[in-house]
């Protein structure tokens, strides 16, 4: 995910003084992040990154990125909101039901009474402007400001809208039910309704008093409870959503924004109620009031469990000797907490830190911060080859005959709109099936090309694929490597001439291989299962294939159309057919793309030579006159060089 850093807000965790923007552009390139960009605002740099997906649930906002930066740097943080003690007092005013502590594993809510809704101090709306936000009010940017500071998404509620039960307000995270509607928060500064059906499941939180849906948890708040300018008293939540149910609902829905993308990436559990004490010390900064109280409702929370690190394993996995010592070291300057116990190092991640879990995560963590450029290539040395990938072998075998036999290789798409084994997930509408043949895809790729003989200078279209195939039989998929190879003469379709073709490359293939095969030709199409073909061939022992492909050079092909055009003329006795594609040539100029001798014609001493030319151009599509002026030029060219054109 792409996210716009504020420099100087950077520099409010990290100190002064602070790296340049551009040895932090340099120092986060080498060892953390891409940098899409760097640009001057209004007093401020603005620092762009693309936050790998392990790393956006802590990196995506200033505090965290300010951590990575202190950690490369190894100098400590200014100050660090995150680690610091929890003193908001609670609270009897709210009560907070939750259904399912798996999709909402905690959820914290606070009063702050006494508020003043207004426009928000021009250093928040500059702080906010820079990282491309707009300003709403001191309440909503103070919501928004806490998101991009520490990276765990808030909601701020007019409790002046809530009922209350017993003197209480009621709070509900529960599951949707099927066709019930939540109207949202609109987008862009817009003043209607959002209303949004579910579809069942999705997860809400809800006035318990009156079962009103006030917001889509972990992805956007209702209008039930809106703040607006006659608001005194707020509610402010901050919780922990189940981050699968987050994205299946933003996705569903089409919401997907700012918060929604943080939920996705499952920020710590220990953040809300740290993020609840600096939310409203904020708020009473920029807007008055006084917190009443806050209620923490969870069971089992979260943390970082110790995971044994073996520093031998370390050094083999990155290829390079690091001394124990220095891996502590680097450890602890990333906020790890280590116990040394000889051959392993126990080792227990940050809490604001989930991606760390598993042995490989701190070994990744020692590499890049002790500096990929430390690791040496070494070109390993060679050893024997003792087993041989009979399959691979075959393979490569049938290739180079085909391409011998002027086919080319292509490769599709396992999946389809349609087939006989569907996906539980699906990429696409049109991707829900897997493939149980080729000989469709082979079909549509031959009328494609067809069309691009004079291009290439063939008569026939040739293609081949070797690819993976799934098929059900009595319940069980079961899936084999698939050989389809077809021909196609002419643009409008199958002809029935391309069988003599198809049998006479597969009777070569077959004579190859030294086997009899039996095929099945469709429409000049024929598909065996390659699999079974090979277990029934000999073993190999070495790696023998028929020849080596020759070296082909690539070049850029013209995204443009091209035009055909023939010509035909009596020549002067003797007239050698180079000479006259000389002049071809030189005459059609760079446009000229393929010139193709088609035949050599005699009648009565006469001798007629037949070339078919192709144009195209790599800027536009060429027009039908731009052409005929082309060709006017070589039939003048013609005349004087005494070849009477037909």
């Amino acid at each position: 995910m792409v996210q716009k850093f504020s420099y100087n807000w950077l520099c409010e965790y990290l100190g002064e003084p602070a790296p340049a923007p551009s040895v932090i552009a340099d120092l986060l390139t080498k060892h953390a992040f891409e940098v899409e960009g760097i640009e001057e605002h209004h007093g401020d740099t603005v620092i762009e990154l693309k936050i790998l997906p392990d790393r956006g649930s802590d990196c995506l906002c200033h505090r965290g990125l300010a951590r990575e930066l202190a950690t490369l740097l190894d100098v400590p943080l200014k100050h660090d909101p995150l680690e610091t003690e929890v003193t908001i007092k609670e609270t009897n005013e709210i009560n907070v039901s939750i259904e399912d502590f798996a999709s909402c594993p905690r959820f914290t809510a606070s009063i702050i009474r006494g508020v003043k809704v207004g426009p928000s101090p021009a250093w928040l709306v500059a702080q906010l402007q820079a990282i491309g936000v707009r300003s709403i009010n001191n309440i909503v940017d103070a919501t928004n400001y806490a998101m991009f500071a520490l990276g765990e998404p808030t909601h701020a509620y007019d409790a002046g809208k809530f009922p209350k039960t017993d003197g209480a307000y009621n709070f509900v995270v529960r599951k949707s039910n099927p066709g019930e509607t939540v109207s949202l928060l609109a987008e862009g500064g817009k003043d209607e309704n959002r209303i949004v059906t579910l579809r069942g499941g999705e997860l809400l939180i809800v006035d318990g008093t009156t079962n009103t849906a006030v917001g889509l948890a972990g992805v956007k708040g209702g209008r039930y409870a809106g703040v607006d300018s006659d608001t005194t008293d707020i509610i402010v939540e901050a919780a922990h959503f189940e981050p699968g149910l987050t994205r299946r609902t933003a996705r569903g829905l089409g919401i997907v924004i700012d918060a929604s993308k943080r939920f996705e990436n499952e920020p710590a559990q220990t953040l809300p109620p740290l993020v609840q004490q600096y939310l409203i010390e904020l708020i009473t900064k920029v807007a008055g009031g006084e917190c009443v109280g806050m209620v923490d409702v969870h069971e089992t929370i979260k943390i970082p469990q110790p995971v044994k690190v073996n520093p031998r394993t370390v050094c083999a996995l990155l290829g390079v000797e690091i001394p124990k010592d220095e891996m502590v070291t680097i450890l602890r300057r990333d906020g790890v907490m280590v116990v040394d116990e000889g051959e392993h190092l126990v080792c227990t991640g940050p809490h604001a830190r989930t991606d760390l879990n598993i042995e490989a995560d701190f070994i990744e963590e020692i590499g890049r911060i002790y500096g990929y450029h430390h690791v040496v290539s070494v070109v390993p040395e060679p050893v024997p080859l003792t087993e041989f990938n009979k399959h691979h072998i075959y393979a490569e075998h049938i290739r180079i005959n085909l391409v011998n036999q002027g086919f080319t290789e292509i490769i599709t798409t396992t999946f389809r709109n349609q087939d006989e084994i569907g996906l539980q997930s699906s990429m696409a509408s049109d991707k829900c099936f897997i493939r149980s043949e080729l000989t469709s895809s082979l079909s549509d790729a031959l009328t494609r090309n067809a069309p691009f003989t004079d291009l290439l200078g063939v008569s026939d279209t040739r293609l081949f694929e070797i690819g993976t195939v799934f098929t059900r039989h009595e319940g069980v998929v079961a899936e084999h490597i698939s050989l389809a190879l077809g021909v196609r003469l002419k643009t409008t379709g199958y002809s029935g001439k391309e069988d003599k073709i198809l049998t006479e490359a597969l009777a070569s293939l077959a004579a190859d291989l030294g086997v009899s095969l039996e095929w099945n030709i469709v429409d000049a199409v024929a598909e065996l299962n390659l699999t079974t073909l090979i277990e029934t061939l000999p073993d190999v022992h070495q790696y023998d294939a028929v020849a080596k492909l020759p070296d082909v050079t690539y070049q850029p092909f013209s995204n443009y159309p091209s035009v055909t055009r023939d010509i035909a003329m009596w020549v002067g006795e003797g007239t050698d057919v180079r000479t006259v594609e000389t002049l071809l040539r030189a005459e059609a100029g760079s446009l000229l793309v393929r010139l193709t001798h088609l035949d050599t014609f005699t009648k009565d001493g006469r001798t007629s030579l037949a070339f078919r030319l192709v144009f195209q151009s790599k800027e536009k599509t060429l027009t039908a006159s731009e052409v005929d002026d082309r060709m006017s030029v070589i039939h003048d060219a013609c005349a004087k060089a005494s070849f009477e054109v037909r």
